[in-house]
């Protein structure tokens, strides 16, 4: 099991590669993909430092992902003029998933720690009702 900074600088390496490199042509924290990346292997980063990449590069990416239409999720970046293999919205999707399989083994590593008080998978959804749009 990878420890809670190296999790945290893996989701912020996925959100730099498809938001920030892919989507805007930059990068904001050079050399994550070669720690983080699929398959690395596992180290123990510093948190404050995983949390500051993480950060920025996620408000970066929250840039592009705030243009997303329908429409756009439909499509697909290119690269080396070919498009890519998913679309704009599967990539979403991918990242999404990714997420939530990082947080149960986040909460399992805090659970195997003995911390107490931790949110109980999904909650009170009386605060989420579905209310589709007439």
């Amino acid at each position: 099991m990878n420890c809670i900074s190296w999790i945290i600088g893996h989701m912020a390496n996925q959100e730099q590669t498809y938001w920030v490199m892919i989507a805007q042509g930059k990068t904001m924290v050079p050399g994550l993909s070669d720690l983080f990346g699929y398959g690395k292997p596992a180290t123990t980063p510093q948190l404050a430092e995983m949390w500051a990449a993480w950060n920025s590069i996620t408000e970066a990416a929250d840039t592009y992902l705030d243009t997303l239409t329908t429409a756009k999720l439909e499509t697909y970046f290119i690269d080396k003029d070919k498009p890519r293999r998913e679309s704009i919205g599967t990539m979403l999707l991918r990242n999404i998933y990714h997420y939530w399989y990082h947080t149960g083994e986040v909460h399992a590593i805090r659970d195997t720690l003995g911390h107490t008080g931790l949110p109980q998978f999904v909650g009170d959804m009386i605060q989420a009702v579905y209310r589709p749009e007439s």
